[in-house]
Formats: C-alpha cells, sequence, structure tokens
C-alpha cells in the first residue's frame, strides 16, 4: 500500500489451463471507480515483457479513479517454452488463450462492487495491441481502447514483401492451407466492429515492418469513433504517447486529471538493441 492505492498480487484461473499472474491496483475509497485492463509487449530482451510494463502507469492513474489490472500473457508464465517455427499451431493456442485470459480479467474486474461496469478500458502494446483488436469486436463490456504499436489486418499484412517472402520460404500450399484454416483468427475481422467503443491508435515511426504507411492501412480498418496518432519514437513508443494515452482515458472513463508531474515521473520504456 503507498500513498492511497494498493497493489494485490494475485492470480485467476485460466479457461485454457494454468492460471494467470496479475497486479491489481486500486484506489482507496469505496469508488465506483473507472477500470482498465493492461496488456503488456512481447519484446525479447526486455525486463518489462511482462505485467510490470504499465505498472507504474496505472498507479499514477489510481488516485484519479481507476482500478487496473495487469496480467502475464501465456508468454511470460512459468515454464513456457515458445515455438518460433513458421505456421506454429502453439503460437495460435497462445493467441487464442491470450483473448480468453483477458476476457475473464474483464469478469474480474467487473465482479467488485467498487468498479462501474460502464467505465472500462483495455490498454494494449505490440502483441497484447492485436489482442486489444480481437476484444474489440467481441466483447461489448470495454468502452474505450488503446492500441499501441501492434498489427491490427492480416489482409494489409499480406501485401507486404515480408508476408511474402515468408510465403515463399515456407511453400506457398502448406502456407495458404494454414492461413485458411485460421482465417478466422485476423483482428481486422474484429476492430472493424469495435463501435461503439473508441480506438485510440498510437504506433511508432521508427519500425520496419510496422511503418507509417502500413499504420495508416491498419487504422482504416478500424471501425469509427477513432483516433490515430504516429510518435517519433521506435516500438517502445515514449514519454509523449503516455500523456496522450492518459489524457484519452481520463476523458473517456472521466477520471480526475493527474498531475503533470505524477505523469512526468513515470519512467521511459526501454527499446531493447536489435538482436544482431
Amino acid at each position: 500500500h503507498l500513498g492511497g492505492v494498493t497493489i494485490h498480487d494475485l492470480s485467476y484461473a485460466s479457461p485454457k489451463g494454468g492460471r494467470v499472474l496479475a497486479y491489481l491496483v486500486v484506489p482507496d475509497g469505496k469508488g465506483p471507480s473507472a477500470a482498465a485492463i493492461w496488456g503488456h509487449w512481447y519484446m525479447p530482451g526486455s525486463e518489462f515483457l511482462n505485467r510490470k510494463e504499465f505498472l507504474a502507469e496505472a498507479v499514477a492513474l489510481a488516485p484519479s479513479g481507476m482500478v487496473s489490472l495487469m496480467t502475464d500473457g501465456p508468454i511470460a508464465r512459468p515454464g513456457h517454452v515458445e515455438d518460433h517455427s513458421p505456421l506454429s499451431e502453439q503460437q495460435i493456442t497462445d493467441l487464442v488463450q491470450q483473448i480468453i485470459d483477458m476476457r475473464r480479467g474483464a469478469d474480474l474486474l467487473l465482479a467488485r462492487s467498487d468498479v462501474d461496469p460502464k467505465r472500462l478500458a483495455y490498454v494494449g502494446h505490440s502483441y497484447d495491441a492485436e489482442v486489444g483488436g480481437f476484444l474489440s469486436g467481441i466483447d461489448r463490456r470495454f468502452k474505450a481502447f488503446v492500441l499501441m504499436a501492434g498489427p491490427l489486418s492480416d489482409e494489409v499484412d499480406k501485401r507486404s514483401k515480408e508476408y511474402q517472402e515468408e510465403r515463399e520460404k515456407v511453400g506457398p500450399a502448406k502456407f495458404d492451407a494454414f492461413q485458411a484454416k485460421y482465417s478466422w483468427l485476423d483482428p481486422g475481422k474484429y476492430v472493424s466492429h469495435a463501435a461503439p467503443a473508441v480506438v485510440f491508435l498510437q504506433y511508432a515511426s521508427q519500425e520496419q515492418f510496422l511503418n507509417p504507411d502500413r499504420d495508416r492501412e491498419y487504422a482504416a480498418v478500424v471501425s469509427e469513433p477513432k483516433r490515430f496518432k504516429l510518435y517519433s519514437a521506435p516500438h517502445a513508443l515514449n514519454a509523449e504517447a503516455r500523456r496522450d494515452r492518459i489524457a484519452f482515458l481520463t476523458e473517456q472513463l472521466q477520471l480526475k486529471p493527474v498531475a503533470p508531474a505524477v505523469i512526468a515521473s513515470i519512467p521511459n520504456l526501454v527499446q531493447p538493441p536489435e538482436p544482431k
């Protein structure tokens, strides 16, 4: 417990097996408070490839009237073994589990008497921005989404040279069969139906695959109402993006304003060096 905020270290059962480790950040008082679920990036080499990524941000927002849940995705859980092979069934299993686990996280928040069910948001970075894309079309309990630097449409990705190169490398017939089998796992099919939820898209200009042109193509797929902003930053984004994100959540969830000095004190996420 620190300065009117309590951080609970907890876990809840995943319908797909095992337990989801999470932090629950709760302001003092009875509420009703707004609430948000935060999904971390999956950046190898980052010490924040887990539920810690947004902890400082959630603590800063709590006194303004927000309960936050930050989970470890399947990749960050003990004993998880990554399968980086192309056409990996494990990656499909992990993605579906993460979408479902986030929905159970919403159940957990909305079961609380101090949470206002009409003021629930989702914030996801990178891989968990994609997860948010699915949630936006599936789960009507969320009022607002912040999707940060994540892929949001297989149809857009198919037009890329990287996609075509991967298809040739794996073998077109095999590749296309896998894509057809999992065509329902295209986030574009969901994020195009996010309305009436508001979607705020935050992208970084200093990226190769997620370059500004591709980012704008993703944004075009997203339903209205939406906002799009490009930041002069790497995949980790920057302090300007954090300020905008907090302002958006404050507005959408009707929070009390967060003092600029408090926002400025939140440490920047470090972009790990590219693997050689």
